[in-house]
């Protein structure tokens, strides 16, 4: 067993979160529209690559949907510490469940022990821009109700930070991207609904655990119709999905040039003449 980080800030109430993806799963229809975005978005990253994988494991917090996607793969749990051998893999995929992490270096850290040099990270998780419109408008209806702000939607990173987690966690050549999905609902109700049936609803070990009176819901639906309308009388929903990809080092991997050791000027590799300004000084 790779041994985990030190640990980080509690985030997650994993009892809760592991509740919400069971209920979600018992439901007769439950909302894995973007679970299976990501797995078509795997699938057609892993098609570009010029590799077959052997050893692949999955980890993910819907171990049915992923382990039908991938038949060959190990699909374990998304637990503080990972049940992945050192160097026993040449694929992982983190599944979207890193924004539930506790500790998200860790997280890719015992990813890139569990996989032989010159092995592939595929993470996917859900990124700063999902939920803003709710968001926004839970945090207006709890200012004006209560005066003040709780916590009920899970801070998530921005891709310029999740492009760092990467270098810390000792990747080599390294990518951050992001794909955005805007969806329409009824109203906030609708929304909120769909993210209990996605098993994405309030698991944070900070929320409130008193009921909160209806009105402030009603509130937060006011303003999220009024701010975030879509066509037809719908509002609006953005989900962001960030995929990290890095490769487990190995020597015979690309390295970047050393700055200033370029063999060949830009003008010489365009073929056209370099002309300097009238107020150019050499060495300016």
């Amino acid at each position: 067993m790779i041994p985990p980080a030190p640990p980080a800030p509690l985030l997650t109430d994993r009892k809760a979160l592991d509740a919400q993806r069971a209920r979600a799963l018992a439901l007769p229809d439950p909302a894995l529209f973007l679970q299976e975005a990501a797995i078509d978005d795997v699938q057609e990253r892993l098609g570009a690559v010029n590799r077959t994988f052997t050893d692949l494991a999955v980890v993910s917090g819907f171990p049915d949907l992923w382990r039908a996607a991938f038949p060959q793969a190990r699909v374990i749990a998304d637990t503080a510490v990972l049940d992945l051998k050192e160097a026993s893999q040449d694929l992982v995929i983190h599944a979207m469940c890193l924004h539930w992490a506790d500790d998200p270096v860790g997280q890719l850290v015992q990813c890139r022990r569990a996989l032989r040099p010159d092995g592939l990270l595929l993470c996917l998780f859900f990124g700063g821009q999902t939920l803003q419109e709710l968001r926004a408008a839970l945090a207006e209806a709890e200012a004006e109700a209560l005066g003040g702000l709780s916590p009920r939607v899970l801070p998530m990173a921005e891709i310029r930070e999740a492009g760092a987690l990467l270098h810390r966690a000792g990747f080599a050549l390294p990518v951050a991207d992001s794909d955005t999905r805007r969806v329409s609902y009824r109203d906030a109700f609708h929304l909120m609904a769909d993210l209990r049936a996605m098993g994405e609803g309030n698991a944070l070990a900070s929320r409130l655990r008193r009921p909160v009176h209806h009105g402030l819901f009603l509130r937060t639906a006011q303003i999220y119709a009024a701010n975030f309308p879509a066509e037809q009388g719908r509002v609006s929903a953005t989900f962001e999905t960030i995929c990290l990809t890095g490769w487990a080092p190995h020597e015979g991997q690309q390295k970047p040039l050393r700055p200033g050791s370029a063999a060949q000027r830009l003008a010489d590799a365009l073929n056209v003449t370099e002309r300097r300004l009238p107020d150019d000084k050499p060495g300016g």
